[in-house]
């Protein structure tokens, strides 16, 4: 049996939760939020984020790498903010036991107001000013330079004032790009860190830490959504070569952590969770078993496959027309929070899954049909000729697989608002998590069941057209006019 063939047969529910449950809890939210009145006529697009399959995704990370090295070995689990910038999603990750990987001041202070220690935090970044190199080493939080004018900054910031903080260095082991290249970070090209195969720059690396004895880690990060898993394992296999080349070279051992990133690709046709988080650990026991002996610390650097499937965007269909014979669902969910499907479908592609004005699952035969959403321009589709039961005026759409990216890049295209962000708990009515398939009205697949409640926390409120107007300088509107 081939290595991929004895992962898939080795699978245990470790690797990931029922996909029947969370779509049933999906179901159950969305008819929900539809009854409570958090979507509406006046409030016609909302983002939803499943708290049980959070807590179940970070659980089952923490469970992956425990299962592939000794007992003791350090491991942090550092969250990629930038996949979910919102602080009541950071505290909820922290309380998992997740960390932050921050690459910018704005994130680190997210971090911080979320209450991430400095030791379970790790900034990145190709482009740290002076003053965020000085606060991240003054708080003790883990650096990774990214080239060697940052890690002269480093230099002379360490003589003048000691610190506290791990520091290591982030190469590019130029395995190659995935199938999206603006997210492949290992091309020969690539902005980040130091290119190992150019000319010189493998004795420069080595080097670089027979000079300093406090660098002591290492850091690659190969890639995001469309990298292939054998790639990413490639990628962490050249850094651990490199670290066992240094700690040679010193005589003992210098680096005594690797930092793996993150970027494990995310499904986007189903609501299967492949790959997992399991079997990416296992390939790496298998392929680069040093790196797991427990000679070494362990920093991962997840964001999009902790998230991705716990998320869902909902919008009202204000209109429903046709156009060419081809049925269209005006909706209110469009570039403004799917930049990157509206501009390149063909690598974002999205499930959308229908609701009727109740919040239920609509049926019915399967119709092709647009997706649009509200902005002035003929390219904001969400899905085009996407064959759903048939939207209506007054139905809902739901964006599905939304968790992660999609609440945090909002684009202001038209000046729209971003919309209010609610995280969800199903419960029966004796408080425990609701079990799909085993709860009244499970069967359906519905929200419906006498004994079950949906419970919502805001996440984020609804921006108001108070604050677009003071983002965009209501209060300066003379400012020009006195010049």
């Amino acid at each position: 049996m081939s290595d991929q063939g004895t992962e898939t047969a080795h699978a245990t529910e470790m690797d990931r939760e029922d996909p029947t449950d969370r779509a049933v809890r999906r179901d159950q939210a969305v008819r929900a939020a539809v009854e409570q009145g958090l979507v509406d006529p006046a409030s016609p697009i909302i983002g939803l984020l499943d708290v049980t399959g959070i807590r179940s995704a970070a659980a089952s990370l923490r469970a992956a790498f425990e299962a592939v090295t000794p007992p003791g070995t350090p491991v942090l689990h550092a969250f990629a903010v930038k996949a979910s910038p919102l602080v009541p999603v950071l505290r909820l990750l922290r309380d998992a036991g997740i960390g932050a990987e921050v690459a910018s001041p704005g994130e680190l202070a997210l971090a911080r107001a979320a209450g991430v220690p400095p030791a379970h935090t790790v900034l990145d970044s190709p482009a740290k000013t002076p003053a965020e190199l000085r606060e991240a080493l003054a708080l003790g939080i883990a650096v990774n330079a990214d080239n060697p004018q940052e890690l002269a900054r480093i230099d002379a910031m360490t003589r003048s004032a000691p610190t506290t903080s791990p520091i290591g260095l982030r190469v590019n082991p130029q395995i190659g790009g995935g199938s999206i290249g603006a997210l492949s970070t290992a091309t020969a090209t690539s902005k980040f860190g130091v290119a190992l195969l150019d000319v010189g720059a493998r004795e420069w690396v080595v080097q670089a830490y027979l000079d300093r004895p406090w660098l002591t880690r290492l850091h690659a990060h190969s890639g995001s959504q469309g990298m292939p898993l054998e790639m990413m394992v490639r990628g962490v296999a050249a850094t651990y070569e490199l670290a066992e080349e240094i700690n040679g070279r010193a005589g003992r051992q210098q680096i005594d952590t690797i930092d793996i990133g993150g970027g494990l690709p995310v499904n986007f046709g189903s609501d299967e969770e492949t790959p997992t988080h399991a079997q990416y650990a296992r390939r790496l026991k298998s392929r680069v078993p040093g790196l797991l002996d427990g000679r070494y610390g362990l920093v991962t650097e997840f964001g999009r496959s902790l998230l991705a499937k716990h998320g869902t965007i909902l919008a009202r269909v204000e209109y429903a027309k046709t156009a060419g014979t081809r049925p269209i669902a005006v909706t209110h969910a469009g570039v403004q929070v799917a930049a990157r499907t509206v501009y390149a479908p063909a690598s974002w592609p999205l499930r959308i899954a229908a609701f009727d004005a109740k919040g239920r699952p609509k049926s019915g035969p399967n119709v092709g049909q647009d997706i649009a959403g509200p902005a002035c321009f003929a390219g904001d589709l969400l899905a085009e000729n996407r064959p759903l039961p048939l939207l209506e005026q007054g139905d809902y759409a739901a964006v599905l697989d939304t968790g992660a990216y999609y609440f945090a890049h909002h684009y202001s295209y038209n000046s729209l608002a971003r919309p209010g962000i609610y995280g969800f708990a199903t419960k029966t009515d004796t408080g425990v998590d609701t079990v799909a398939g085993t709860g009244p009205g499970a069967e359906a697949g519905t929200a419906a069941g006498a004994a079950e409640s949906v419970t919502f926390a805001t996440v984020r409120e609804p921006q108001t057209l108070e604050e677009i107007v003071a983002e965009s300088g209501g209060a300066r509107r003379d400012a020009l006019r006195d010049l």
